[in-house]
């Protein structure tokens, strides 16, 4: 929450007082930011060692485990964050600036390869007011980072079936090949369920669920 300090007022002993308990809060804050940081790392460690452990011998055990600790380490973060009383500030202000990575919490990092998409508000080419001609000053720009969800499709291929007319023999293309015989996962959703059980460590009953929102139910096997 941002603060608007008032007045301050003119009693040299009040200013003290103000100063000294500002600092007693700095010195509140600034230990509960290690006490976090300690935390946060403590978390990280055990979740790596949790993982290693799930690689060597795979047991829903520790992967429950490991879910929960995530869940926590999210929940201390996002508490991180919440009590950071710095506002978050738009590109482009400070150019010159150097943000540490600890003043970026409430703004993510975005890669240069990650496609944009501009729109243009412009108020027009006559002024509201009096009606005169309006030039081109400069512009204020803002961004805002979306998601575009991910969707399921069924590619149908059919192979026509055609007979000559002279010989009456039958001809039909060859049935393309799929990565798995005779099943209908692609290769773009085989893709994506082994990057995401392996990568992101989203078991199968997990990813099950997800695609059952999107009205697909895939067997675990």
């Amino acid at each position: 929450m941002e603060r608007h300090p008032g007045p301050l007022p003119d009693d040299l002993e009040t200013l003290k007082g103000i100063i000294m308990a500002q600092q007693g809060e700095i010195v509140r804050l600034s230990a509960s930011a290690r006490a976090y940081d300690a935390l946060v790392q403590s978390l990280r460690i055990r979740i790596a060692r949790l993982q290693k452990q799930k690689f060597g011998a795979s047991s829903e055990k520790i992967e429950r485990e490991t879910e929960q600790l995530e869940l926590l380490l999210e929940d201390v973060e996002i508490a991180i964050a919440a009590a950071d009383p710095s506002p978050e500030s738009e590109g482009g202000d400070n150019g010159d600036a150097v943000v540490s990575p600890q003043r970026r919490r409430g703004r993510p990092r975005v890669s240069d390869a990650t496609p944009r998409e501009r729109i243009v508000l412009d108020p027009g080419e006559a002024c509201s007011a009096c009606g005169g001609p309006l030039r081109l000053v400069g512009e204020d720009v803002t961004e805002i980072l979306e998601f575009i969800a991910a969707k399921l499709k069924v590619v149908e291929t059919a192979r026509l079936k055609k007979s000559c007319r002279h010989c009456e023999t039958m001809v039909q293309p060859e049935a393309p090949s799929r990565p798995v015989p005779r099943g209908m996962a692609g290769p773009g959703l085989l893709a994506h369920i082994l990057v995401s059980k392996f990568d992101d460590h989203i078991p199968l009953y997990r990813q099950n669920e997800i695609f059952a929102r999107q009205g697909v139910e895939i067997p675990r096997s």
